[in-house]
């Protein structure tokens, strides 16, 4: 790697690159799986759409399989629609300055200001979105507002895994590890609040979690 990159990593600099690697890869997916299964057990119409949809592509009597889950455009949908809504980190670049006296829409930013990208607002823009605090993961199909958007960079309007050279370089496996996973809990199972109602009050630590954990009840839906 030091090699590759040209750059020489001290001893402790390799712990916290494996560190903030271990993290990225644990943590943030984590949360947007729970946020995923929050919504769904607060919209059950929802919920009931993927079930039928992974009744139609996978059938009852058969788990899912990898080959499977590009057949599955409402459960992308919905992901898509749970990062927007909820994206785990909700500020990007962390570590970006201003290098020098500038001005950005009429603002005064100083040399050195600590520059971050707020995904969490530009997600909910009315300007953008349309009805953005309504959990809608039509917006993504064809027909909706936003059909071709990719969370993968290359569209501004939703980039929780940032964009450009510095873009989080496990999106891809994220979003196929995500996929499969929440196909699974959902093919497998029906999905409920373990008491009514569900908080979906925000606290950010590392990430952007549920204040109060979820607790849900399952019930088996799949042919033994």
């Amino acid at each position: 790697m030091d090699r590759a990159l040209g750059v020489k990593i001290q001893e402790n600099g390799g712990c916290f690159f494996f560190q903030e690697m271990i993290f990225r890869g644990t943590d943030a997916m984590a949360v947007l799986m729970e946020w995923a299964m929050a919504r769904l057990v607060l919209h059950r119409d929802v919920q009931a759409k993927v079930h039928r949809e992974l009744d139609e592509v996978v059938g009852r009597s058969s788990p899912v399989a990898e080959p499977s889950l590009p057949a599955l455009p409402y459960l992308q949908a919905l992901i898509k629609e749970a990062l927007r809504v909820h994206p785990p980190g909700p500020l990007l670049s962390w570590r970006h300055r201003a290098m020098s006296d500038t001005y950005v829409d009429g603002h005064f930013v100083p040399a050195g200001t600590t520059a971050m990208v707020n995904q969490w607002a530009m997600s909910r823009d009315p300007e953008v979105w349309d009805a953005p605090l309504e959990f809608r993961p039509e917006r993504f199909l064809a027909g909706g507002e936003a059909p071709d958007v990719s969370v993968l960079g290359a569209d501004g309007r939703l980039v929780p895994f940032g964009s450009g050279r510095r873009s989080c370089p496990g999106k891809s496996l994220a979003m196929t590890t995500v996929t499969a996973w929440m196909a699974t809990l959902l093919h497998e199972f029906e999905w409920a609040p373990a008491a009514p109602g569900v908080d979906l009050s925000e606290v950010l630590r590392l990430s952007c979690e549920m204040a109060a954990p979820l607790q849900v009840r399952a019930r088996p839906r799949r042919d033994a």
